[in-house]
């Protein structure tokens, strides 16, 4: 079993973002391992070599496999760190892997989401997602998977929000620092860290933010 794995996914709607996102994943990380999981991706033959398939798993669809993914990574490797396909990396992240705790998922809270809804307490968000299993899959991530098993209403980070009481906040989840997970909001909010090592380009005006980098570099 390898000692680490990083892993992200995508369906036909997002697999435009994964040359882009193994290229920034390489300049930074070069010799670090890297899987790929095809929720339904279109091109067939594109990156084969680090895909793993999770089509039609457990009747799960789109973002939902994510939880999904996590879960299966388990078998490749004694820690595992989730990225979206629409997070930038800009740093070597493996020291991510010192933070973690065992039997607890890592994750930055979502500081635009928290703001904004200031009754619900610290939302975390899930483009970055760290675990290890040395001594067993966090239950708390195999409660994750099964309660995103049953619901296509809501996000997987609004399922797993619903999950965490305080209590469970403080058992179940260790705070990774921001710069880690960088969300595209905290720019207009001017509440982005000093360092940026992980830049979350989340929404619509992420994506396109994303392909104006990827037309500008075609153009270079």
């Amino acid at each position: 079993m390898k000692k680490r794995v990083f892993i992200t996914g995508c369906d036909r709607n997002t697999e435009w973002q994964l040359p882009w996102f193994i290229e920034n994943f390489r300049k930074h990380m070069p010799d670090e391992e890297l899987m790929v999981f095809d929720f339904g991706m279109e091109t067939q033959g594109q990156f084969a070599d680090i895909r793993k398939s999770l089509r039609g798993d457990e009747g799960m669809q789109g973002w939902f496999m994510k939880t999904s993914a996590l879960v299966r990574a388990s078998s490749f490797a004694e820690n595992i760190c989730w990225l979206d396909t629409d997070c930038e990396i800009r740093d070597d992240i493996t020291d991510i892997f010192d933070r973690v705790e065992d039997h607890k998922l890592a994750l930055a809270i979502d500081r635009p989401w928290t703001t904004r809804r200031p009754d619900s307490g610290d939302w975390y968000n899930s483009g970055v997602v760290a675990y290890k299993n040395t001594k067993g899959i966090p239950n708390v991530l195999l409660d994750w998977r099964d309660r995103c098993r049953d619901t296509n209403l809501v996000g997987d980070q609004e399922v797993l929000h619903s999950m965490l009481s305080p209590l469970a906040k403080m058992v179940y989840v260790t705070t990774l620092p921001n710069e880690y997970n960088v969300l595209r909001l905290q720019i207009q909010d001017s509440t982005c860290p000093k360092k940026i090592r992980v830049m979350h380009w989340t929404g619509k005006k992420g994506n396109d933010h994303i392909s104006y980098i990827i037309e500008s570099e075609k153009g270079e």
